[in-house]
């Protein structure tokens, strides 16, 4: 789909017009080696370099600086002269190779001072007595392939060695032997089993046997071409007047093949880089056609040239072939023509013809010479000039504005312009859905599309090499006959022209400025030359001329209305209409007059696609964007910029829209960047799976054109076939675009046809659409369409997630006005997203129940959960009024909902009917259901709620029926086996008689499930004191156990018994106070309440019993021995605590740093048993797959697969594992952990004795032991002070760890087995944890410090 169009067109016109001239380029320069003579008239060869300029008024011959000259006279009689066969620069010696016809090869080395005339040095490095043939460099500039007269063939090195010699001779005949099997015939095509079998032939049988005859215009010359890799050269030469031949030849000088017999084959050869087609030239009677060879010499299909009979004997008498150097161009070389020839889908387009000046009857073809690097830059040198022309692919494309977005797409092909309107109809090419034919090769074409009229008509307007023409299209018509010619304009120079009549004009470009006005763009090889011509009532006239600066290109501006085209002259644009028209008043401006260039941008001077968009009033921020335009320029080696500034590299093509910059990569990727200020262009990374501004392409997909208005975006195939898809970028904003509109039926379609998540409609703005589902209903009005959005609803919010909205600073436009939104307009609602929008939609169904039933029902199911009973009530109203309603509607809720939960919720309507057509619907066995659906009916009403409320399980409601029957003993019976004690007693709440009887049913039911508490307070309530009293017990409430036994009326044994039991109760739970509160009061053992109070260490407790009771003489025997008990053990433990400290902590330093320094050793110690590894052994593993990750992937979790060893796949695996982690064991990769954790007991440990410590230390102090007092305050001191040291150091405060940002986009994996204890030990080591606070210990300022 893609055109040729010229941006270059540089003539240098030479002095001597009669001497031939060839050309050769210097890449490192992008300069033009020259090579003029020799001819009859002069034996001079002249060398001269045309270096690229800076723009100028014109380009003059001393514009080309001398290198070299010297005489070459020819050194054979036969000869008139003699002529140069090949010419190469070599830029890395800077250094020039002519190979001329009559044998000598000559080297030319330039000065390093080119002031100086005729100072370079000119050698003869080798000569070939009887004369060259052909000669050619191989792409490498390794090898100069050589043909002699003597049909001798030579490989020479870069030094000039001959290093092959090979004769060409008869025998080669016999390398191949071809043997076609009709690949691409006819004959191998499927024509159906209607197809006659006489009418089949055998393919590998040929048509026609070829001899190889010689064509008539043969001139018996003989070509040489490299394939691109340099490993294989072609020689196309004749065989001893037999036939012409073409061979096939190694690097090594080895013969690898040759041609099949070809009649009527000329001496054109050329190799397409790519390496799969040699091209060469069939001559017959009444075609001229190229075709093409296999390496192996097979033909591989052909086409015909375009040419008259006329053509084929002046013109096309000689020809010669060259492709370009990315294998993308052929350039087909006449006497007076060069045309350029790609290929798509099979099919070879003829895309531009260059006409070469007038010069009489020429006889020798222009030297063509490609760039090597850039691949449409070529050169030709003809005998009174040398030109420069440079071309670039674009898409003749119409405006991509809505609603002037038809997609229209003319792809030209010599003098047929094939147009389709993609938004119409895709249509694949080589196919099109219109075709226009005009009298000479096209050149190119554009359109205009905005019709004041509003109608579908476009205007095309088609530039061809002799005129301009105009053509008006009705889109609503899709025939070609529809689209007719309105006006037609020769191009031709006014009298009063300032340019000679006499130079050569080239046609380049043509683009409308408005609906009546085109202007054309054409060269004379110095200047530019822009013609406006008006439409005016059907004529086309001629309205001004001017001349210019070398003008790139014609580039029009993406507006929102049409397009405003500027030139592209050297690195600036400029609007035409400064050129060519003032605007108001349209007076003419003179072509002296210097014209003003709005935009300056540097990006301009490298690129070579530059495009333009105008976003008018585009929101950034809260500023408007003025509506100038944005240069976005791509440069040849793949970058792209936007007014100077780098937005992304290795770019393969570019579209722009007025919203969007849209661009293709070297990576397969489709981006999409929002139109903002040229400093705010943000590009999205390279994401597809998290960005909706990036897409995978297919590999090599090019961009043909953009169809907003359909959000449709078409890319060519490297093949040729086109590919429509509609990316999430241009679905979403439209969208977004209609909700913010109220055009929500235009939404859901879009959301339905894309397969967008229709929650969209809901999530881009949550309050307008629960305001306006009034209006969603009215518009889109089928029910069908209301159940699909209803039954798609989630949770997820999925303009957060799915479809993050990627507009910077967009805000939602929600197009109502202030005064009218309700309070609760853009709130949020606080219950379920899915519940919220169920519950509008049944408040605004709730009038509409007679028409929208369906989705009433619809809304109640797409609750969650689904609100059965509500939507079976429905049904079952609707039943009442029809039967055969009712049957479509119980239809419609059995396929939205689970057909067994339907029948149980029906059933929970106690409406039999319902739930016997419910079954119906379903999969039960009617031998099962309808004896169960029989007898619940022959019951009584409120026996069979129970049997059906039993039957769901809902136990609650069969005891309220139950309740509701008075059966007090099935009540009760119901109850006990349900265990629905609450409800019962909440039933009988105002009967306090069957309330104490279920109550006591429940206090035993608590006892036997261990809830003693509450199983007490229950026989309590009964005045069963004596059951009270055991629960309390048990429930380690002494104080409510002893209160209720005293109130059983125990007697004094039994209760000091109890007192006794509930003492050693307490002790074992170490509440040592209340234990020796029971003692004194109940047991009246004063002695032993002391040794309780000291072994808490409440020795103030102690002290003061013994006060009261005047025993002063239990001081010495019980609290100080208490108090010597105390302090050993308490100074046993912090002695514990401090080693452990000590012990712990410089473990868990040295493990961090083995796993920094040594991860190999810290992770696999207890696999390899702590022994030292060898570093000369793999460290795969021994399965069948490695896919379970490495030693280190293996506890990162970064694998992203399954396969781990099946080992640790088991239960068993898992549990041992676990075990492992709980020891800690030395060595382990658990180690860590376990340390870590232990410290933290430890803390809490030391926090919890602090309060014992201060009692201790009080009470030592009271009875004089200061010594005692001092030493266990120093080592809790000392234990405290240790674990504030080492807390940051253990818990890693300061060393916050975070996953790289990329972890944490990577799928969630989660390993089974032993692998699965081993990712949870390395997240709990990897997550800082929150430090336990450690208690400040309050020093008693008695002991001092």
């Amino acid at each position: 789909m893609r055109n040729l169009r010229n941006l270059q067109h540089k003539v240098l016109h030479r002095t001597s017009s009669s001497a031939p001239s060839s050309c050769a380029w210097d890449a490192s320069s992008d300069s033009i080696i020259c090579a003029i003579g020799p001819s009859e008239n002069s034996n001079l060869i002249e060398l001269r370099r045309w270096a690229e300029t800076p723009l100028t008024e014109g380009f003059e011959p001393s514009t080309s600086t001398h290198i070299a000259s010297w005489d070459a006279p020819s050194p054979n009689p036969s000869l008139p002269c003699d002529h140069i066969l090949d010419i190469h620069y070599f830029p890395d010696n800077h250094q020039v190779c002519v190979v001329l016809a009559g044998g000598d090869i000559v080297l030319v080395t330039p000065a390093n001072d080119n002031t100086l005339p005729h100072s370079a040095e000119i050698e003869i490095v080798g000569s070939v007595d009887v004369g060259v043939a052909a000669a050619a460099w191989s792409p490498d500039e390794e090898l100069l392939a050589i043909l002699t007269n003597a049909d001798t063939f030579l490989y020479m090195t870069r030094t000039f060695e001959n290093v092959v010699s090979v004769g060409l001779a008869h025998e080669d005949l016999q390398a191949s032997k071809h043997v076609s099997v009709g690949w691409g015939k006819a004959e191998t095509q499927f024509r159906g089993k209607g197809a006659k079998a006489q009418a089949l032939r055998d393919p590998t049988v040929p048509e026609r046997i070829y001899e190889g005859a010689f064509s008539i215009k043969d001139g018996m010359e003989s070509t040489i071409s490299w394939r691109g890799d340099g490993a294989y050269v072609a020689v196309n030469s004749p065989l001893a007047s037999s036939r012409r031949v073409i061979r096939v030849y190694s690097r090594e000088g080895e013969l690898d093949g040759v041609s099949e017999p070809v009649d009527f084959m000329e001496s054109a050869l050329t190799w397409r880089p790519a390496g799969n087609l040699l091209a060469s030239v069939q001559r017959l009677e009444e075609r001229v056609d190229i075709i093409f060879f296999e390496r192996n010499g097979l033909r591989h299909g052909q086409f015909s040239l375009r040419l008259s009979e006329e053509e084929m004997e002046t013109s096309a008498a000689k020809i010669n072939l060259q492709w370009n150097f990315d294998s993308s161009t052929l350039a087909v070389c006449f006497l007076d023509r060069v045309q350029l020839w790609t290929m798509a889908n099979y099919h070879y387009y003829l895309k531009q013809e260059i006409r070469l000046p007038d010069s009489g009857s020429r006889q020798r073809l222009p030297s063509f010479a490609w760039h090597p690097e850039q691949p449409l830059l070529f050169a030709m040198g003809l005998e009174e000039s040398i030109q420069r022309l440079q071309y670039d692919y674009r898409v003749a494309s119409g405006s991509r504005v809505p609603p002037y977005d038809y997609g229209l797409v003319s792809v030209i092909d010599g003098s047929i312009l094939k147009i389709t309107p993609l938004r119409i109809s895709i249509v694949p090419p080589p196919m099109s859905l219109a075709e226009l034919s005009v009298k000479c090769n096209i050149v190119d074409a554009c359109y205009f599309e905005a019709d004041p009229q509003g109608s579908h008509s476009v205007l095309l307007a088609v530039l061809d090499q002799e005129a301009v023409s105009i053509y008006q299209w009705n889109l609503k018509e899709k025939a070609s006959s529809n689209l007719f010619s309105t006006a037609r304009c020769k191009l031709s120079l006014p009298e009063d022209s300032t340019f000679e009549h006499t130079v050569q004009i080239l046609p380049r470009q043509v683009t409308f400025v408005d609906r009546e006005t085109i202007v054309v763009l054409a060269s004379d090889g110095k200047s530019s030359l822009l013609t406006s011509f008006n439409l005016a009532e059907g004529e086309l006239k001629f309205s001004t001329q001017v001349s210019s600066m070398h003008i790139t290109e014609l580039v029009p501006v993406s507006t929102e209305s049409i397009a405003s085209p500027c030139c592209w002259i050297g690195p600036r644009l400029t609007p035409i209409a400064d050129i060519i028209i003032k605007k108001g008043n349209e007076e003419m401006i003179p072509a002296d007059r210097p014209f003003g260039l709005s935009k300056s941008l540097n990006v301009l001077e490298r690129a070579v696609n530059v495009q333009l968009a105008a976003p008018n009033k585009l929101e950034t921020g809260g500023k408007e964007l003025s509506s100038e335009a944005i240069a976005f320029g791509l440069d040849r080696n793949g970058t792209l910029f936007a007014d100077g500034r780098l937005l992304s590299r290795g770019c393969t093509s570019f579209l722009v829209t007025n919203t969007h910059l849209i661009f293709t990569t070297s990576q397969h990727l489709l981006k999409f960047v929002h139109l903002t200020l040229p400093e705010q262009l943000e590009v999205p990374e390279d994401t597809p799976e998290l960005d909706e501004r990036c897409r995978s392409i297919e590999r090599g997909a090019r961009l043909v054109t953009v169809i907003p208005s359909t959000s449709a975006l078409v890319l060519q195939m490297p093949r040729g076939n086109l590919e429509t898809i509609y990316p999430r970028a241009l679905v979403l904003p439209l969208i977004r675009k209609s909700i913010d509109e109220n055009r929500y039926k235009k939404a859901f379609l879009a959301c339905r046809n894309h397969r967008v998540d229709m929650n969209i409609l809901h999530d881009h703005a949550p309050g307008k659409f629960l305001y306006s589902v009034d209006v969603f209903i009215d518009q889109v009005q089928k029910l069908e369409h209301i159940d699909l959005f209803l039954s798609q609803l989630r949770e997820e919010d999925v303009s957060e997630t799915m479809y993050k909205n990627t507009v910077p600073d967009q805000t939602t436009n929600t197009g109502i006005p202030e005064a009218q939104r309700s309070p609760e307009y853009n709130k949020m609602p606080k219950i379920s997203k899915v519940n919220s929008i169920c519950d509008a939609f049944l408040r605004s169904l709730s009038s509409r129940t007679s028409t929208n039933l369906q989705n009433v029902i619809t809304a109640h199911v797409c609750k969650n959960p689904p609100d059965l009973e509500a939507s079976l009530l429905e049904v079952a109203s609707m039943r009442q009024k029809s039967l055969e309603d009712g049957e479509k509607v119980v239809e419609h809720i059995c396929f939205l909902a689970d057909v067994n939960r339907l029948f149980d919720a029906a059933l929970g309507l106690y409406d039999l009917e319902l739930t016997l057509q419910i079954a119906q619907q379903s999969q039960r066995d009617p031998r099962e259901y309808v004896p169960f659906l029989q007898k619940l009916k022959d019951q009584a009403p409120l026996r069979r709620q129970v049997d059906i409320d039993n039957f769901l399980g809902r136990f609650d409601k069969a005891l309220t029926h139950l309740q509701e029957l008075d059966d007090f003993e099935a009540f009760k019976a119901h109850m006990v086996k349900h265990s629905l004690y609450e409800e019962a007693i909440a039933l009988y709440r105002y009967q306090e008689p069957r309330v104490r009887d279920i109550m006591k049913a429940y206090a035993d039911y608590l006892r036997r499930q261990s809830r003693h508490k509450d199983a007490g307070i229950a026989y309590e309530y009964l005045h069963n004191y004596a059951d009270a009293s055991e629960s309390y017990r048990l429930a380690h409430l002494w104080q409510e156990a002893l209160s209720c036994a005293s109130l059983a009326g125990f007697d004094e044994a039994r209760l000091r018994d109890f007192a006794s039991a509930i003492a050693e109760s307490q002790i074992e739970q170490k509440d040592y106070r209340s234990a020796a509160v029971v003692s004194v009061e109940y047991l009246k053992n004063i002695e032993e309440a002391i040794r309780l109070f000291c072994r808490g260490y409440w020795v103030a407790d102690a002290m003061r019993l013994i006060g009261v009771n005047q025993r002063p003489e239990l001081l010495q025997s019980i609290v100080d021995a208490g108090l010597a008990e105390g302090q050993a053990a308490m100074t046993e433990l912090l002695a514990e605590c401090r080693s452990q400290l000590n012990a712990q902590v410089p473990r868990i330093r040295e493990l961090r740093i083995k796993k920094v320094q040594e991860p190999l050793a810290f992770y696999d110690a207890e696999a390899s048993g702590g022994a030292d590894i060898p570093d000369n052994i793999s460290l795969a593993g021994t399965d069948a797959s490695t896919a379970g990750g490495t030693l280190f992937t293996r506890y990162t979790n970064q694998t992203g697969t399954i396969g781990t060893s099946a080992t640790r796949r088991t239960s068993k695996k898992r549990r041992q594992e676990e075990r492992k982690r709980a020891r800690g064991k030395k060595g382990s990769v658990y180690e860590e952990e376990y340390l870590v954790n232990s410290i933290a007991r430890l803390i809490e440990r030391v926090n919890s004795i602090g309060d014992e410590v201060e009692r201790l230390v009080m009470g030592l102090m009271r009875r004089g032991m200061r010594e005692r007092a001092l030493a266990v305050e120093s080592a809790m001191v000392t234990v405290v002070t240790l674990c504030k040291e080492h807390t940051p150091e253990v818990f890693q405060i300061q060393e916050k760890v975070q996953a790289p940002e990329e972890m944490h986009n990577m799928p969630e994996y989660r390993p089974n087995g032993g692998d699965a204890v081993l990712l949870d030990s390395m997240q709990e080591t990897r997550t800082p944890k929150e430090p336990p606070i450690i208690k400040d210990f309050r020093r008693l300022s008695l002991l001092g410090t």
